[in-house]
């Protein structure tokens, strides 16, 4: 038995721990729990815990149902929101076959699988994530608009509002399981509200990412408060987003940055950029997963609809943001195109395959814009060489099934399942009849 497991094991005997929450998700990134005693903890560690994997979205076939958890002791942390004498932990899990292999369905095995290409080629991949999402006053009817909790703008200090109050509770309990936050605000639009996670290596926060939206919830259930990761909740507002910073290690050394060269970045980072570029629209599906992502893409308010990339503009797609002096360690690019609900093991798997794809091939970068692409006509965009990024759920799948690029990150089983899965989605949408539809044309046709 190792330190780790010997601490979890500890801890919970000391603070009289009753549960043990094993968590993992399915291919969506939806989060499954199993609950276990302290008592079988030890054996989990040693064989893991039996289930149906067939039941879970993508994990496995039918034919092939009998799967393992066996949790991650790095992981372990008590839950603040389930106190008192009867206390509860969780632990993220590793999915494997009766076998003891890796499961391929697995999300986490995806990202772990990535990480260690990076690795074979000598780099770290640390991201920060900066996460929005509403605040909604309680409804039982979904079918009508959501009431924002405020009427607050970007950074708006509103005194006793219960957004204030939430955030505080949010970070409070966040930093009780040892989730470091970095800043936490007022978003732009009425009721949206934005946390940003401190950098860590990807595998890390995309763990923590699962634990923040979990976090979320269980505040917004204990306040009364309906909180919601939509990508486009409100048809007039600004969309959450998952503007995430990126950053490839060597050793102790930022690889991105170069001094003395444009905006500071090294050659590994203008490769690396460029594989993103390169990929970006066959990775979409991936990052922008749901039929409302594309409202957001596509809806203004700085979100991003074009492939290109800039210094400090946040129209585009890659930002490249303003090099603070003397602090080399802290070049980065932020992607903006990302969701955040979005499964994080998957959306960060093909960023990174696809900026080391772009240092493996030695992609050259285009160039920068400095405009705000939106307010460029179709001719001008077209005359400077930027594309568009999938406008709809429908049109990212058809360009991510002809890539062979994101089936090798993927893995053929995730892939097709994924694939499977999302047109499924599109063409329960394309079905209905909206309230749009109803408003415009019934009265008159």
């Amino acid at each position: 038995m190792n330190k780790q497991q010997e601490f979890a094991l500890r801890t919970i005997e000391e603070r009289d721990i009753r549960f043990i929450r094993l968590w993992f998700t399915d291919v969506l990134g939806q989060l499954k729990s199993v609950a276990i005693a302290p008592a079988e903890l030890e054996d989990a560690f040693e064989e893991g815990l039996g289930f149906d994997g067939s039941a879970i979205e993508g994990l496995t076939r039918v034919s092939e149902d009998d799967m393992i958890v066996r949790p991650d002791p790095t992981t372990f942390q008590v839950l603040p929101w389930r106190g008192g004498p009867q206390g509860t932990a969780r632990m993220f899990c590793d999915v494997l076959t009766p076998e003891g292999q890796p499961s391929l369905g697995d999300p986490r095995f995806v990202l772990k699988r990535t990480l260690e290409q990076a690795k074979d080629m000598g780099f770290t991949f640390y991201v920060h994530p900066e996460i929005e999402f509403y605040l909604f006053e309680p409804q039982d009817d979904y079918s009508k608009p959501p009431v924002p909790i405020d009427a607050g703008g970007y950074f708006d200090h509103v005194p006793r509002s219960s957004g204030m109050d939430f955030r505080r509770a949010a970070v409070n309990m966040l930093e009780q399981m040892g989730i470091s936050v970095e800043y936490s605000h007022h978003e732009a639009g009425p009721g949206q509200n934005e946390i940003d996670l401190r950098y860590a290596d990807a595998l890390a926060i995309a763990d923590n990412i699962m634990t923040f939206r979990t976090v979320i919830k269980e505040v917004s259930l204990e306040r009364g408060i309906h909180a919601s990761f939509m990508p486009k909740p409100l048809a007039h507002q600004p969309g959450s987003g998952m503007h995430t910073h990126l950053s490839l290690f060597e050793g102790d050394a930022n690889a991105f940055y170069e001094a003395g060269q444009e905006f500071n970045m090294s050659q590994t980072a203008r490769q690396f950029a460029a594989g993103i570029m390169n990929h970006a629209a066959e990775i979409t599906a991936v990052t922008n997963q749901y039929v409302n992502s594309y409202k957001r893409l596509w809806g203004g308010a700085e979100a991003p609809s074009y492939i290109c990339w800039g210094h400090n503009n946040r129209s585009a797609l890659l930002r490249i943001p303003q090099y603070k002096p003397g602090k080399g360690n802290s070049a980065r690019m932020e992607f903006r195109g990302l969701d955040p609900v979005a499964n994080p093991y998957l959306a960060y798997s093909v960023l990174l395959a696809a900026g080391l794809d772009g240092i493996k091939q030695g992609m050259e970068l285009g160039e920068p814009t400095s405009d705000d692409v939106w307010e460029l006509t179709d001719l001008e965009r077209q005359a400077m060489g930027i594309q568009p990024l999938p406008d709809s759920l429908d049109t990212a799948l058809k360009v991510m099934e002809k890539s062979d690029f994101v089936a090798s990150v993927l893995g053929e089983h995730v892939f097709e399942y994924f694939l499977r899965n999302k047109r499924k989605e599109w063409e329960e949408y394309r079905m209905q009849v909206t309230p749009y539809e109803l408003q415009e044309y019934l009265p008159r046709l």
